[in-house]
């Protein structure tokens, strides 16, 4: 019988990637260490407004690069170490936005791998517990720069990747910054006034 709905599945279980493509659920949902986490049905207006207008500079600095620009939903599955078939991978998750540079990693279902540069714009349904799984999972796979958009303030954290492998917190950028930039892609220079304005 096919899986149709998350009242069909234990959500104190673990699933891989594997599971995952045989599920046929109505609801959007991310897998985080094997398991299940609920996104929004619909982010709201704002969510999608900001993510556009991310999307319009990001994209069109990118056009003639190698690097490639992905908008949810999207599946990014993250592999541990040495740990790539279906069946190994147990985190499945759709970025807001992300740009990848290796064309090895993509596929048709997605990317195996971590993304260079990873955009995630908060909803309030979003939880604590939710956004520190996320930013473990993008840090243990070595996401070079990962920003968390944060609507309510206006503004966004910054997390680049050291040379140890873990994220080091870079000075918040507010809505009000002219010109600011990916640490990671120095010369993608924009206006955060633009993407923020209403």
């Amino acid at each position: 019988m096919p899986i149709t709905s998350l009242d069909q599945l234990d959500l104190s279980k673990q699933y891989s990637y594997a599971d995952y493509l045989t599920w046929r659920l109505q609801e959007r949902i991310e897998l985080i260490r094997g398991y299940i986490r609920k996104m929004s049905p619909a982010p709201s207006r704002r969510h999608q407004m900001l993510l556009g207008n991310f999307h319009l500079p990001v994209k069109s600095y990118f056009r003639h690069q190698p690097c490639q620009v992905f908008l949810a939903p999207f599946d990014v599955r993250l592999p541990r170490k040495h740990k790539i078939t279906n069946h190994d991978i147990t985190t499945v998750v759709q970025p807001d936005l992300c740009v990848i540079c290796d064309p090895t990693k993509l596929d048709d279902a997605g990317c195996v791998g971590a993304p260079d540069w990873v955009i995630e714009i908060l909803s309030k349904g979003n939880t604590k517990k939710e956004m520190r799984e996320k930013f473990d999972a993008y840090e243990e796979a070595g996401v070079r720069e990962y920003w968390v958009v944060q609507p309510e303030y206006d503004n966004i954290l910054v997390y680049v990747l050291d040379k140890q492998g873990h994220y080091e917190a870079r000075p918040t950028l507010d809505a009000g910054d002219e010109a600011v930039y990916p640490h990671i892609f120095p010369e993608l220079i924009f206006s955060l006034t633009e993407v923020f304005e209403e």
